[in-house]
């Protein structure tokens, strides 16, 4: 049985304890007492070393503990050695766990919301709430009032209480024998196994960030302390680099952006309203170019594509709403087609280019009018116009 440190110290970082267990070449051990924290409750897992070994991961087995190696250690069973806890991300996992209590009491006890389950990530957290939704307004009403809460520096303490005598709890566990309980003074009581700061001033400020829907409930990504502070100073650099390209000032960012889609959505309306006209003269000029056949349907081929075969359904649909016409459309460096025949032509353009598509292991399809697809080499392009009656 590995003794937990962590249970009773969250501070404790560097301690001495025995080997009692080496396996896996050497790339697990397991020793009589740890500071390390498993993933466990959410929670991810601790770094740090033992002796020369750097730890990686540590996982939880419920009597014993552990700690997995980069590299197999030379470490063997009863010999003695000294851990070190990586502080840093031990107390970032501090902040934003009880950052997570403290939120989830707010939530509950202020609006009704009890929280239905919460992820620790290494970027940012959340907490999904029984909330149908959360109105803009609202989110900043509950971040002011999370960090007034966490400046009152209320203690966080540990205790340990047989479960049948445990009452107070913000939600009834189901395990027997001593539970570890968590308490924010006049605020929460809560079983958890993990480490906590412990005063509420130390979770430092709380960011919440983005809500969304999901499964009936409602998710809340939040980030507590230094990792908040680190967000934050993203979030205004970004702000910044957008406000120097507007030359304006970093609250003017939002309706400069707005105001730039607005121009965008209208030189768009633009450009597409001229491709159609630019379209329709080409469409004219090549129609007119082309000698019909026996039965007066003109055969009209476009070779000189640039990109995806897409980009020619302009003049292509122009072509086809000219007269009788069988429209190929080919690009070489997608491997596309395109096949557009008018009602009058007689053609069916998705039949045709199907059936042709399947004989070389290609891929598409479309409607009597309009058809697109594309071909496994662009060697196969050539016989594929052959095919359709088109040719050099």
């Amino acid at each position: 049985m590995t003794e937990r440190l962590y249970y009773t110290d969250a501070h404790c970082i560097a301690f001495s304890a025995t080997v009692i267990a080496v396996e896996a070449e050497g790339r697990h051990l397991v020793l009589d007492r740890t500071a390390f924290y498993p993933t466990s409750g959410g929670q991810p897992f601790d770094t740090g070393r033992l002796g020369d070994a750097a730890i990686v991961d540590v996982i939880d087995e419920e009597h014993r503990i552990v700690h997995v190696c980069a590299e197999p250690s030379s470490l063997t069973v009863g010999a003695s050695v000294e851990g070190w806890v990586d502080w840093e991300r031990r107390f970032d996992h501090m902040q934003q766990h009880s950052g997570q209590h403290l939120l989830s009491a707010l939530l509950a006890d202020a609006y009704g919301w009890p929280t239905v389950s919460v992820h620790f990530g290494a970027e940012t957290n959340t907490v999904d709430v029984a909330a149908a939704s959360i109105a803009p307004h609202t989110v900043v009403e509950i971040e002011e009032r999370v960090n007034r809460l966490a400046a009152e520096n209320r203690p966080i303490t540990v205790s340990f209480e047989e479960a049948a005598l445990a009452t107070g709890l913000r939600k009834a566990s189901d395990r027997d024998g001593v539970l570890r309980i968590v308490s924010i003074e006049g605020l929460d009581r809560s079983a958890c196994g993990g480490t906590h700061v412990a005063h509420t001033g130390a979770i430092g400020s709380m960011l919440l960030r983005r809500v969304e829907k999901t499964k009936g409930n409602t998710r809340l990504e939040f980030v507590c302390g230094l990792r908040a502070v680190a967000v934050a100073r993203a979030d205004a650099a970004v702000l910044t680099a957008a406000a120097r390209l507007f030359t304006a000032a970093p609250h003017d960012v939002p309706s400069l952006v707005e105001a730039q889609q607005q121009r965008v959505a209208e030189l768009e309306r633009d450009r597409k309203r001229m491709a159609g006209e630019l379209a329709r003269y080409e469409a004219a000029a090549r129609f007119a170019a082309t000698v019909p056949d026996a039965v007066g349907v003109r055969r009209i081929r476009l070779d000189d594509l640039q990109g995806p075969v897409r980009d020619a359904e302009v003049l292509v649909q122009a072509l086809v709403a000219m007269g009788p016409c069988v429209v190929l459309a080919v690009s070489p460096s997608t491997k596309g087609l395109m096949l557009g025949a008018a009602e009058s032509s007689g053609a069916d353009a998705g039949q045709l280019l199907k059936a042709a598509l399947q004989s070389v292991g290609g891929r598409g399809g479309g409607s009597p009018r309009l058809a697109q697809g594309s071909v496994p080499d662009a060697g196969q392009l050539e016989g594929m116009a052959t095919a359709l009656g088109f040719s050099e």
